[in-house]
């Protein structure tokens, strides 16, 4: 059933599942559980953050899963208080720790947190590029970063990110730092893909999932995926998750697809933080 989802290659060559399963906002005490159930269903790519307190939980899951480790994708993401180099280096092998492997697939700057640390994320993200030397993460990259974030790390360091994870939905189509991530060569991510649950009730979306015979929730998702962007649908509701990955059956006409693209609301639409003013730390 996996095998049904696509994967995108990196910019080091590193093949990457095009659908993955989030695991923002689930909490520790239901990680494992779901977890479990997204691997049954058929998700290999697992993406988790050490903000979100549930790496652990998510490692045992992959553990006890009795799949072959190379045959699930594992993201993970630096804390926001760990962004000095030495900070992050722990940081890293802490991660590293609480998943219970040797080797992560790819691990992220979560936030560029410009406002913080003197404005400086490009030692952070120089640091990162150490775990990649080193053979302890495949792929390194960053989340949230506008940009002139971007063209200021590999104009600094001449290492390009992997992946931009960024947040990406209907209504807010954030086609500038899209633009910016393929103009560096990296992929783009997206995060909050459905709009948090909004676009569920929007008429356009609607009446293309009637045409279908699908609902709105996956016809968003098949929108991300044929513009070529990686997704996080979450839930932990195994129907749900069954729905979520049911998306490679069916293709949007270019009709359809200008249809959604033109409910982008610009920075309006923005469900989460800026990060050109983010600062949050732990």
């Amino acid at each position: 059933m996996a095998s049904t989802v696509p994967t995108l290659t990196l910019n080091n060559q590193t093949e990457i599942p095009q659908l993955g399963f989030g695991l923002y906002l689930v909490p520790p005490e239901k990680t494992e559980e779901t977890v479990s159930k997204a691997l049954e269903v058929g998700y290999r790519h697992i993406d988790t953050a050490e903000m979100y307190g549930n790496e652990e939980e998510a490692g045992a899951a992959i553990a006890a899963s009795g799949l072959p480790r190379e045959e699930i994708f594992v993201t993970s993401k630096l804390g926001n208080g760990a962004h000095r180099p030495d900070d992050a280096r722990r940081a890293f092998d802490d991660t590293l720790r609480r998943l219970g492997v040797d080797q992560i697939d790819l691990f992220l700057i979560h936030w560029p947190l410009p406002t913080l640390y003197d404005g400086d994320y490009v030692s952070t993200w120089r640091t990162l590029t150490e775990f990649v030397d080193d053979g302890r993460a495949r792929a390194v990259g960053v989340s949230n970063f506008q940009p002139e974030h971007l063209d200021r790390i590999v104009s600094e360091t001449g290492i390009v990110p992997a992946v931009n994870q960024i947040e990406v939905h209907p209504y807010f189509g954030n086609e500038d730092a899209r633009a910016a991530t393929h103009a560096v060569g990296a992929v783009v991510e997206a995060w909050s893909p459905i709009a948090q649950g909004q676009i569920l009730d929007d008429e356009a979306i609607g009446a293309i999932a009637t045409a279908h015979g699908k609902t709105p929730s996956q016809v968003t998702l098949r929108w991300h995926l044929e513009r070529g962007d990686i997704v996080f649908p979450k839930s932990m509701h195994e129907e749900r998750m069954r729905e979520n990955f049911d998306l490679f059956d069916f293709n949007l006409s270019p009709d359809e697809i200008a249809i959604i693209d033109a409910l982008d609301r610009g920075s309006a639409g923005r469900i989460g933080p800026n990060p050109d003013t983010f600062d949050y730390l732990p």
